[in-house]
């Protein structure tokens, strides 16, 4: 593209790049084999941004076998105090809840296949008998019957959120895709650190406008909370064999004190 100018995204490992140019600001996505690895498919994130994403997320523009490039989102993005104001308001919940409205992508998430998947990653070394037990025992079982099946994006946290001129927006959506309502909520509450009271008031403004059962919607949460501190656990180990950054078995180390 002539004239245009391209900078890596956050100094993360080059599979984002912004591109600037006269009128246009694009983000470009690569997929690559680490990504493929962590369970991102390119292929899947634009179909649920074209499917269930609109003015939501940001717009696709291209599509190839390895890279989709979408629209640069302006705005500011959400800072903790401002993500702890739009639950206190519900404007958090309500985002959530319309995305759960929205049509299913044909992309089911299956957190069992996932957890094969990373523990094939994992560096034997660390393995302990009680983490094989563990793992065999969510192979095993069967994940807790949806309430509501819906579009998730997995990753709502502060920086993926963007105030702008036309309302809040939700970036990266690699690890979007169909499954229960709750376990969206499930992995925010989980991925956010949220205390009891935190949870409490998004679940009272998320019940008037999603699933209406509140305390059936609490007690499902509570079923997925252990899927996704194990899922958590796996991605850190599975990111540091990848990186060799240590802080990825810092964040997971009161995980696996718990499970391994």
């Amino acid at each position: 593209m002539p004239g245009c100018h391209f900078s890596p995204v956050q100094g993360l490992t080059g599979e984002s790049w912004r591109i600037d140019g006269e009128g246009i600001s694009m983000l470009a996505r690569q997929q690559t084999a680490e990504k493929g690895a962590l369970g991102v498919s390119r292929k899947r994130e634009a179909r649920l941004l074209r499917r269930c994403g609109t003015g939501l997320g940001p717009q696709v523009l291209a599509q190839s076998n390895h890279w989709i490039i979408v629209e640069w989102l302006t705005g500011k993005r959400v800072t903790n105090e401002g993500f702890d104001a739009l639950n206190q308001c519900g404007e958090l919940a309500a985002m959530a809840a319309g995305l759960h409205r929205r049509p299913l992508s044909g992309y089911r998430l299956n957190l069992q296949r996932q957890f094969v998947s990373y523990w094939q990653q994992l560096d034997k070394r660390r393995l302990t008998p009680a983490w094989l037990r563990c793992q065999q025992h969510f192979l095993r079982i069967t994940p807790p019957t949806p309430l509501q099946l819906a579009p998730l994006h997995m990753d709502i946290h502060p920086g993926n959120l963007i105030t702008s001129a036309a309302g809040l927006r939700l970036i990266d959506w690699e690890y979007a895709a169909d499954g229960d309502v709750a376990l969206d909520i499930a992995a925010l509450f989980r991925s956010n650190d949220w205390a009891s009271v935190q949870q409490q008031r998004f679940l009272q403004h998320y019940v008037q406008h999603g699933y209406p059962d509140e305390a059936r919607l609490h007690a499902q949460v509570q079923c997925w909370l252990p899927w996704v501190d194990y899922l958590m656990l796996m991605w850190f180990e599975a990111r540091w064999q990848q990186s060799g950054d240590a802080e990825f078995l810092h964040w997971g180390g009161v995980l696996r004190q718990r499970f391994c």
